[in-house]
């Protein structure tokens, strides 16, 4: 008899399996591969790429990089396999058996799993009607329930709005427990808070390459925290966790973000286009967003996406008992063309059903 883990059958798992549809926007993926020179540099690195060693210069040269950008010192960054295996590794890292972790809801659905993994008591805040986060009453619940890590998505998925700068700082200043910002999404928003980390000790910020700068397939990203942080947080990666190929990719691609800045205003241009055009639907009701999605509600969700499938079109739906969502569908912004045979297809829906 094979003898699991206990309560390994209770873990919710996460459905990662894909349809490949004609226009695919249900995903938060970037629409776009690489930029043409990237791609061409990329080609040429990977070609001279020692697959008989170790990434170990692989993984320097990109944390060298990183942490010039950022004026922080190589040992405040930290990589990993997207920011999803680092907020993994941080839940770990604060987690065990016997303590908390606060996060809101709705928002990434993996803060839960996490938690679980990490033998953790997964402590759910409810964002409002407006999908806003009460800075104030999310600080007392951390200090009620004695948490030893808090974690917000900023700006928040599925939702898509955002917090300023200084509410960031207010929930930094006041928790006396490990404070994890995802700032996944924040090359869309503009304003990321890794500049309070030198304020802030128990401030870690992780970023991802798999948005903005279209990785999702080379999963890599990182985290930015005080060195004292990275070092414990390291302990519970494997040894060389990320490969050759990605870790060089990602190395090409940092040195090159310039060429990734006006794919970004487009996305942002077209996210505020589709938003202002989805709001003047009947029926539909659309949120404010400040990443590469916008997230909208209308009664007939559940017919609208399958509506959408059946032009091959692929929209995330939320289920009826999920937080808050009951009722919303989530889009991805892709092309213009992409965003305008979305924006018809739902338009048409609306009017003739």
């Amino acid at each position: 008899m094979l003898n699991y883990r206990d309560e390994l059958d209770k873990m919710p798992s996460y459905d990662g399996v894909e349809k490949n549809y004609r226009v695919k926007v249900n995903a938060n993926e970037c629409t776009l591969n690489l930029p043409p020179l990237v791609e061409e540099r990329v080609m040429n690195r990977l070609s001279h790429a020692a697959f008989n060693r170790y990434p170990n210069e692989e993984y320097y040269s990109l944390v060298e990089q990183i942490a010039k950008n950022f004026a922080v010192d190589d040992a405040q960054i930290l990589l990993g396999g997207g920011s999803s295996e680092i907020i993994e590794k941080v839940f770990h890292a604060f987690g065990g058996n016997g303590r908390r972790v606060v996060f809101p809801q709705p928002s990434f659905s993996m803060y839960k799993i996490y938690a679980k993994a990490a033998e953790s008591e997964g402590v759910p805040f409810d964002l409002d009607a407006n999908f806003n986060l009460d800075v104030d009453a999310f600080i007392d619940k951390v200090h009620e329930v004695g948490a030893s890590l808090a974690v917000v998505c900023n700006p928040n998925n599925p939702t898509g709005n955002a917090l300023t700068p200084a509410q960031v700082e207010k929930i930094a200043a006041s928790l006396d427990c490990a404070f994890l910002l995802d700032e996944a999404y924040v090359e869309f928003y503009g304003r990321s808070a890794v500049n309070l980390v030198a304020k802030h000790p128990n401030l870690l910020v992780a970023r991802t390459f798999s948005k903005a700068y279209g990785l999702a397939g080379a999963r890599v990203g990182y985290m930015v925290a005080q060195a004292a942080v990275t070092r414990m947080v390291n302990k519970t990666f494997m040894p060389y966790h990320l490969n050759t190929l990605s870790l060089a990719t990602a190395d090409i691609v940092y040195q090159m973000r310039d060429e990734f800045v006006p794919r970004i205003q487009m996305i942002v241009a077209e996210r505020n286009r589709m938003s202002e055009r989805l709001a003047k639907l009947s029926g539909v009701e659309v949120f404010p967003s400040e990443t590469n999605f916008i997230l909208f509600r209308t009664e007939r969700a559940a017919e609208l996406k399958d509506f959408l499938e059946s032009l091959d079109i692929g929209i995330r739906y939320f289920a009826p008992n999920s937080f808050g969502l009951k009722n919303c569908l989530r889009v991805s912004i892709g092309t213009r063309v992409e965003n305008d045979e979305v924006f018809n297809a739902i338009k048409s829906f609306t009017e003739t059903r």
